[in-house]
């Protein structure tokens, strides 16, 4: 009788997590932190722009009454004060976006061009345009505010000392200079960064493009007109939409500038929301303006893809 011969069966090994799920594993720090940061504070604002919260329920907050679409009716009600201030200082951030996307847009463009061909000195040049992008915030605007105070400040000592193109010495950071001010400290702040975007474009531009159009005739305008704009299509479509949030949502610049309590000239959204939460402690209300002001965004922003993505399309 033959015996029969057992083999021996490798133990059976554990099964490891699947490769699929390590990109997952990866992204859940990233997820966690983005609601710890983001989602859930602004489900708490929503949740806050519905109730009469002041300065009295600061210490149980939840306690305080429900408001219903009372902030939300009070904050549209133009004819209240309100909702007049709120739609001024919406205005007056229409138009300090318009400007400082426009002027750094335009900034950036002749930046990039001037320094797209190859030169001796190129890269110091570019350095040095980047410097105020590279600056901290609060540095750079507190050297504004220097620079632009009435008495002693360089802008006036240039412009009435050196210059003697007015013969008083203008104030720049209350009334309606202030919004200028603004506008020349965010432009100077901005383009930088459109500077870069653009430059990082241009440096996929075909070279033999160039020659082309040169060889057709085309003069320096004509070559980035026909040539460079259509070829930073993509870029510009991304860099207007971020300029556009970030200069829209500005609250630092104003801040260090002008302090706790803006002019009413240069009276952007964000200070207006955070005086009416913090200044004057109804929180309710600040919330409700707060939430307004994230569906414009939302609505432009998606409005904005959607046309843009359609044009290229199309193209």
């Amino acid at each position: 009788m033959v015996g029969t011969v057992q083999l021996d069966r490798p133990p059976p090994r554990k099964r490891r997590p699947r490769r699929e799920l390590l990109p997952y594993f990866l992204l859940l720090p990233a997820v966690v932190l983005e609601l710890l940061i983001h989602v859930v504070p602004m489900l708490v604002g929503v949740g806050i722009s519905f109730l009469r919260l002041t300065q009295f329920y600061l210490r149980n907050w939840s306690s305080a009454p429900a408001a219903g679409f009372d902030n939300y009716r009070l904050a549209l009600d133009f004819n209240q004060a309100a909702g007049e201030a709120l739609l001024h200082s919406f205005l007056v951030t229409l138009g300090f976006t318009v400007l400082v996307l426009g002027f750094s847009w335009m900034f950036g463009l002749a930046a990039a061009v001037f320094t797209q061909r190859s030169f001796r000195g190129r890269g110091l040049i570019r350095t040095v345009f980047l410097i105020p992008y590279a600056l901290p915030v609060f540095a750079s605007v507190i050297m504004w505010s220097f620079m632009f105070q009435r008495d002693t400040g360089i802008v006036n000592h240039v412009l009435i000392d050196q210059l003697h193109l007015a013969d008083q010495r203008p104030f720049w950071l209350i009334g309606q200079n202030s919004f200028y001010s603004l506008v020349i400290v965010e432009v100077w702040r901005s383009w930088p960064f459109a500077f870069l975007m653009l430059t990082a474009g241009m440096q996929s531009i075909p070279q033999d493009l160039y020659e082309a159009a040169a060889m057709d005739g085309a003069g320096v305008f004509a070559q980035i007109r026909w040539v460079t704009m259509p070829m930073l299509k993509s870029v510009n479509r991304v860099l207007l939409i971020v300029l556009f949030l970030w200069t829209f949502l500005e609250f630092t610049v104003p801040y260090v500038l002008f302090g706790k309590s803006a002019p009413e000239q240069a009276d952007l959204i964000s200070m207006h929301i955070y005086q009416n939460s913090f200044v004057t402690w109804n929180f309710g209300t600040g919330s409700a303006m707060s939430v307004l002001l994230l569906i414009f965004l939302l609505v432009v922003t998606v409005g904005y893809l959607a046309v843009s993505s359609r044009g290229s399309d199309n193209a």
